[in-house]
This record gives structure tokens, sequence and C-alpha cells, in this order.
């Protein structure tokens, strides 16, 4: 059995600056970065890892030794049961989750696609800052001591000024696709479905900076950054899909209801107003709340699931939120796994059904959603799990760069609304996203100095309505 060597010491400055720190001090070509209530955890190379793909199964590897076996018929419980594998004392297991992963459960499988589905890695050193002194674990005592020896060095924040994104819908064809989901729920058995645009983001990203630009300009329930297997991602997750802890308590927090904020106090007090007595978005939310509910039943203890804070307001960055908890206790012999596997992918960014809402996002998008409305999450070998839906995020693959957002559509929604909303959402990340220092001058700057939701407001979204 394999064991880290730790060691405590004290973090000079902010965690934020310091998880950026080390992602950037480059002694590690993959990490990730994952916040969770004022706790960072950065989690730097790879011991071992589980990669999941329809065309060749369950791929593992344990330091030098592979394995790959055929998708089951639960391949969640086969990850968990790869993780557990791994001969390392206290190991904790880090990565991402495709919305695609969710069709390996439905009886058109082939529409997960060829791209890998999931990539999780225990790390080869580990480091938690923020709530008392930071703990650094490697295997290597050597990375040890120099991750110490950068911890004890002030972090200078980047310099570099953001290139805004413009978030219009530019081919016009957002409008289009929510008209034709209302048709479909109103001729068919589908109550909501979450459709999604993407935003190309025209110059290359430097991830780190855009992260602290923009978590110091958001209130995320969970933040990330990772750059694992050629993918890069940088979001501020506005809930979670589901949280277990070593007791098999588990939660999961649906938000659906949607109205801008950062207008100023006066107008985020009306706008909060208006959401609180608005019929289509409280329905929306109902709706959502029944159904996390409904799944939460099928593994937890009878009696167990409870709802808390029903319609409360959650304030997410650049939007508020009707937000509520599902609460739970798994049943007996039920593991965090099957807990993910019951609310994947989260009923906020699917829809209701969820069957038919597959239906409907695969013939209305077209691509493939990938990492956007998926999971990034943290796993245990105690048990725990913890996995952030991966919203308000910015990611990259070889060639390109995007933002996406997307809006819950019923029969009562409007085109005009349903579009004005995914521009709100993308103001979480669009107005902070810093070019890399080779980007050059390939998209100019707006000369626009007005605060960014401000000028986002009347530029981006008012001449759409």
């Amino acid at each position: 059995m394999l064991r880290y060597a730790s060691a405590r010491t004290e973090a000079v400055g902010e965690p934020l600056l310091a998880a950026a720190g080390l992602a950037e001090a480059g002694l590690f070509d993959q990490y990730v970065v994952y916040e969770r209530e004022g706790q960072w955890w950065f989690a730097g190379g790879v011991l071992g890892e589980v990669v999941v793909g329809r065309r060749f199964g369950v791929r593992s590897r344990w330091l030098t030794e592979e394995t790959t076996e055929p998708l089951g018929p639960d391949p969640l419980r086969q990850v968990g049961e790869r993780l557990a594998r791994m001969a390392l004392e206290g190991w904790n297991a880090y990565g991402w989750m495709a919305f695609e992963f969710s069709h390996l459960y439905t009886d058109r499988p082939e529409r997960a696609g060829d791209a890998d589905l999931l990539h999780l890695v225990v790390p080869q050193a580990e480091v938690r800052i923020g709530g008392g002194p930071a703990l650094v674990r490697s295997t290597d005592p050597g990375l040890v001591d120099a991750l110490v020896a950068l911890l004890s060095e002030p972090v200078a924040p980047s310099t570099a000024e953001p290139r805004p994104i413009d978030v219009a819908d530019a081919g016009g064809q957002y409008p289009g696709l929510v008209a034709r989901a209302i048709e479909e729920i109103r001729t068919t058995e589908l109550q909501k479905v979450i459709i999604s645009r993407p935003v190309p983001v025209p110059f290359p990203v430097d991830f780190v900076a855009t992260y602290v630009r923009g978590r110091s300009s958001n209130t995320p329930a969970r933040s990330f950054l990772l750059d694992l297997g050629g993918r890069r991602v940088v979001g501020f997750s506005p809930e979670t899909v589901v949280e277990v802890d070593a007791d098999g308590e588990v939660v999961t927090q649906p938000l659906a209801g949607t109205r801008a904020r950062g207008l100023g106090e006066s107008e985020d007090a009306r706008l909060r107003a208006e959401l609180l007595a608005d019929p289509k978005e409280i329905s929306e939310h109902v709706l959502s709340v029944k159904l996390a509910e409904e799944e939460m039943s099928t593994v937890c203890r009878p009696g167990t699931v409870s709802v808390r804070d029903l319609l409360s307001v959650r304030q997410r960055g650049s939007v508020q939120h009707l937000g509520s908890t599902v609460h739970g206790t798994l049943d007996e012999g039920a593991t965090a796994w099957d807990a993910l596997r019951a609310v994947f992918p989260a009923v906020t960014a699917s829809g209701i059904p969820k069957s038919l809402a597959y239906d409907c996002i695969t013939g209305l998008e077209g691509d493939a959603r990938g990492i956007y409305a998926g999971a990034v999450l943290r796993a245990s070998g105690d048990g725990s799990l913890d996995a952030a839906l991966v919203l308000r995020s910015l990611f990259e693959e070889p060639g390109r760069a995007w933002l996406r957002a997307g809006a819950g559509i019923l029969a009562g929604s409007t085109p005009a609304r349903e579009l004005e909303e995914t521009c709100e959402k993308l103001r979480s990340v669009a107005p902070y996203v810093v070019p890399a220092p080779d980007a050059g001058s390939a998209a100019a700057p707006s000369s626009d100095t007005r605060p960014s939701a401000a000028r986002d407001e009347e530029r981006v979204c008012a001449s759409e309505k």
C-alpha cells in the first residue's frame, strides 16, 4: 500500500491566489483545482486514472499497470470499483464527467458518441488551502518540500486585463430553437427542457488569470480550474449535482428560475420580487424539485428524503436563482456512485422527463455538450463525493475555446425572455476572460468603460428582446 508523505504549513496570502500560484508553477503538466465552501484543493500529477468511453469501455491505470474492461450495465459502479483498487492510503480522485455519460444508462447508448465521457485522476500531489494551515501531501517527499516552499511565497494577481466576450446570439438561431422546444412541450409528454447555445471565444485564453478574475467577481456554490487530458475548463458552478459525505448523507441542490443581478440594490430587489412572483419560474422550480425528490428516493432509505429551504433566492454572480435543497440518507448497500447515477445529469440542466429531454436536446442542439452540463467532481476513498454542475464555465479543447449557457423551457416560455436569460448567465464569465499573453489583438476590447453588467444589459441583450 502506497502512502503519501505530508506536511502542514501556513499559506501566504489569499487561498484563491495560492491555488492559482500552484497551477501556474509548472510542477505538473496536468492538474485540477476544486473549491468547496472556502477551501481549495489542488491536485497535481497523475498516479492513477480512470477513463470511460463508449468505444473502449472503462480504462484504468495505476502507476504502470493498465487494464481495460467493457462497459457493463452500471458504468459508474465500475468507476468506483476501479478507484477502490488503487493501492494508496487515503486517496482522493478529481476530474470530470460529460453530459453524454447519461446516455450510457438509456436504450440509445450510441448517443454518447465516441469522445471520452469521464476522466478521473488520483493525483501525485494534493494540497488543501483555507480554513487553517495548508495540508500538503505527495508520494514524493521532494514534491512536498517544493509545494511548501511555493506556499510560503506571496502570489501577486495577474495585471493582465480581461477582454470581454460578446455574448449576442450572432446567428439569431436561439429564439427559433426555443420556439421548437415550446411546440414539442405542447404536443408531447415533455414538460421541461434546457436548451443551450455556445458562444465562441476568438482568442487563446489565460485560464489561471481568468479563474482568479472570475472567482473574485462571482459567488459560486463551487469553483474549479482543470487542465486534464487535453481539456481545460474554468467554472463558477451555481449548484451541486450531488454531495455525499462519508456517513452516507446525501444532498442535491436544484436551482431553477432566474433573474439578473448586479444592476444596483434597488433593481436587484425589484427583480428578486418579480422572480418570486413569476408563475412560470415557480412552476419550473417546483417541477425540478419534485423530480430530484423522486430520484433521491431510489437510492435513499425510505422516509429520509426531505426538501429544505424551498424557493429560497440564491445569488450566483450575475444572476439570482430560486433554490432548494433535497436531503436524504443512502440506503443499505448504496454508494455515492449510485447517488450520482440517480440524479445525473442534473434536472436543472436536462429536463423532465429526462428521456424525452435527451431527445429534444439532441435534436435541437445538434452538437455534443461534452463537459458542459456535466460535472467536475472530487471523490474519496472514505465513500464521500462532491460533484459540481458544470455551468457558468469556459471550455477549451485543441483548436477552439467557448462559453455556453442555456435556459429552462416550459409551455409558458417566450423565446425573447429565454434568450435574455442566457445573456444574464453568460455575464458570470464573459466579462472576465483574460487573453493568453500571446493572444495578440485578435479581437479588440470594448472601449466602453462602464461596469460590465450595465454595458452588457444594454449592448448585448436589448437589441434581441
